[in-house]
Parts: C-alpha cells; sequence; structure tokens
C-alpha cells in the first residue's frame, strides 16, 4: 500500500488506459496542465457572456436607429434606457444560460477523494467556474429572490419548498441538498468540498427541513444537518460534523 505522502505527490496514475495516461501527464506537468485547463474556461466563458450580452446589444443597436434624427438630449435619455434593459437582459441571460452550458458538460461533479492533480477534480473545477462566473458578476443583484434560488437548482442542487437562500456564497451547488423551509442567512458559506494535506475532499452537504442556518456561517462538504436544527450567526461545521434532529450551535 501506497503511504499516504506519496499518494499526495505521485507522478504516476493507477486508472487503466487513456484515463491513466491523462492523468499521469495532469500529475507530472503540472503548470502546463493547469494553464492547458484554463483555455477550456476561456472559451466557454466567451460562450457564456457572448451570449448573454446579445440581447442588450441588440436593444442598444435598435434605440439608435429608433432615436437617430432627436435631439442629442433625447438621444442621451433613450441610450440610457437602452443599456439599463441591456443589463437587465443580460442579468437573467446569464442566468439562463450557464445552467446550460454546465447541463451540456460531457462530465458530472461526483463525491471522489484524492490528489489535487486527478481526473476527478476536473468536473469540480469546470463546474465551480460557472458558479462562479454568475456569482462574481450578477448573482448578488438578484439575491435573495427566487432567481437566484432558480439558478442555483437549475445548477443541480436539490432544494425543498419554501426555502430562502439569501446568499451567494455558494460552491458545489450539485453538491447540495435543502430539505423543505431551509433558511439560509445572509452571507452565509455552503461548499460541497475541503482541501487538506494534499487532499481534494468532494462530499456532499445535507441540511435537513426548517433548519436555520445563520448569519455568515460556513458549512463545509461532508456535513449533515438533521431537521428543525439551528447554526447560530459566524459559526464554522468542518467535515464530518453530523447534527441530530433539533439541535442548536449557536457558537
Amino acid at each position: 500500500m501506497k503511504k499516504k505522502k506519496d499518494l499526495v505527490n505521485e507522478t504516476t496514475s493507477d486508472l487503466p488506459g487513456l484515463r491513466g495516461l491523462s492523468e499521469t501527464f495532469l500529475r507530472k506537468f503540472r503548470n502546463i496542465s493547469f494553464i492547458l485547463g484554463l483555455v477550456p474556461i476561456g472559451v466557454l466563458y466567451l460562450v457564456c457572456l457572448g451570449v448573454s450580452l446579445s440581447p442588450g446589444i441588440y436593444i442598444f443597436g435598435w434605440a439608435s436607429e429608433y432615436v437617430a434624427g432627436l435631439s442629442l438630449w433625447q438621444q442621451s435619455i433613450a441610450y440610457g434606457f437602452a443599456i439599463a434593459a441591456g443589463y437587465i437582459a443580460y442579468i437573467f441571460c446569464l442566468i439562463l444560460v450557464v445552467p446550460l452550458v454546465n447541463f451540456l458538460m460531457p462530465f458530472r461533479l461526483k463525491p471522489a477523494r484524492g490528489n489535487w492533480y486527478s481526473l476527478h477534480s476536473i468536473p469540480w473545477y469546470y463546474h465551480n467556474a460557472l458558479v462562479q462566473l454568475v456569482r462574481y458578476t450578477v448573482l448578488d443583484l438578484v439575491t435573495p429572490t427566487p432567481i437566484n434560488m432558480m439558478f442555483f437548482r437549475m445548477m443541480g442542487m436539490k432544494m425543498g419548498k419554501g426555502c430562502i437562500v439569501n446568499t451567494s456564497n455558494i460552491s458545489d451547488p450539485a453538491l447540495i441538498e435543502l430539505g423543505d423551509f431551509v433558511t439560509i442567512g445572509g452571507s452565509a458559506t455552503l461548499f460541497a468540498h475541503y482541501g487538506m494535506d494534499g487532499y481534494l475532499i468532494i462530499d456532499k452537504l445535507k441540511i435537513g427541513s426548517h433548519t436555520t442556518i445563520g448569519l455568515k456561517a460556513s458549512v463545509m462538504g461532508n456535513v449533515e444537518i438533521g431537521s428543525h436544527c439551528t447554526v447560530g450567526p459566524h459559526v464554522v461545521l468542518l467535515p464530518k460534523t453530523r447534527l441530530a434532529d433539533g439541535e442548536k450551535v449557536l457558537k
């Protein structure tokens, strides 16, 4: 059996065939592999942003033709409304386009554990790259509304009825499960992964019905919270935490 240190620093793969060759290349040429991995993300970003910006450009072009004969102040007002309408269209388009691209990806995020430079880390990397594109551009503008919850559902999050998600600080939504009437407080952080000792561990995060996660609390991967629980503001629930039904963690 390989020692833990050997597993972290290994430069070969036990996977068969082409998968093994790919993972070996990933581990032997880490910097090159990382750069190559960014290229598809750049292409995906171009597609998502280009498609999402198109309606706004169309609106501006239409307005330009419509007000061509008006005075400068009238054109300025029309252009202002056109840009504002285009930005709103961009918000809604991006929230719809990114989940579609995520759905069309050839691989799915699954629980896994191992070296950071492993094939199982690639779905995690790309899934979260798409999530962050929306999170750091437009998601805070529609949080908390049914729109941000719709986005997370389309990205794979399982969410029961009556939930309120007052945060955009969510990673790995495809591995997060919320029961009915769950409340996620403002700026709370939810993510279904963690790293330690050179390992990347990807594991599910489950929150039971009627549970409240407080302001700026952090809940990590491999955590299971029962129903009717309360997690106080700024509390951190580390991996492998298990809360029984009705349990309260306030500090």
